[in-house]
């Protein structure tokens, strides 16, 4: 457990760097815009248009990974219950409502990175800006102050994972 606390620790340390940079109130607003990208109905739209261009193996692998990725994402964030930086922290206030009670593992990242992961497959030419995208979903998370950098360290690595396990696993 000592290990743990010294990770919150330093989890709270870096959100709290985060939060102090001078641009804070720009920043909070930029990353609204990012985060609404990983909102949901974005993904939907990239799955129609996959299966609009007969790639309907693509369309499966992604449902698929979605599946698995949404399973392990509520076991752990049920399983964890890790209070958001708002709850945890005296004096703080999120610029953003979040949808649920919980922090840990970041949703918005992990399904970021798991789009980022797909589209990389699709159209690999482009994956630095998939990936530079997904990071700033990540980062974006953290400045609007709904979760502290490992829970989006967490949520990239969840999405990737259960990405690459489907697609190697099927494709590869």
């Amino acid at each position: 457990m000592a290990v743990l606390k010294q990770i919150h620790h330093l989890d709270v340390l870096a959100f709290c760097w985060c939060m102090a940079r001078k641009r804070r109130a720009f920043l909070a607003n930029v990353s609204r815009c990012i985060s609404f990208t990983a909102d949901g109905p974005i993904y939907l739209f990239i799955t129609f248009l996959l299966f609009f261009y007969g790639q309907s193996q693509w369309v499966v692998l992604l449902l698929c990974s979605f599946a698995i990725e949404r399973g392990i994402y509520f076991i752990a964030k049920n399983g964890f219950k890790r209070s958001r930086p708002a709850e945890a922290l005296d004096d703080f206030k999120s610029f953003i409502r979040p949808a649920d009670h919980f922090s840990f593992p970041s949703g918005h990242t992990s399904g970021a990175f798991l789009m980022a992961y797909f589209l990389s497959e699709w159209l690999p030419g482009l994956n630095l800006c998939w990936y530079f995208w997904a990071l700033n979903v990540a980062l974006s998370r953290v400045f609007l102050g709904v979760h502290f950098p490992t829970d989006t360290l967490v949520g990239a690595l969840l999405g990737s994972g259960c990405a690459f396990i489907v697609v190697e696993g099927v494709v590869g």
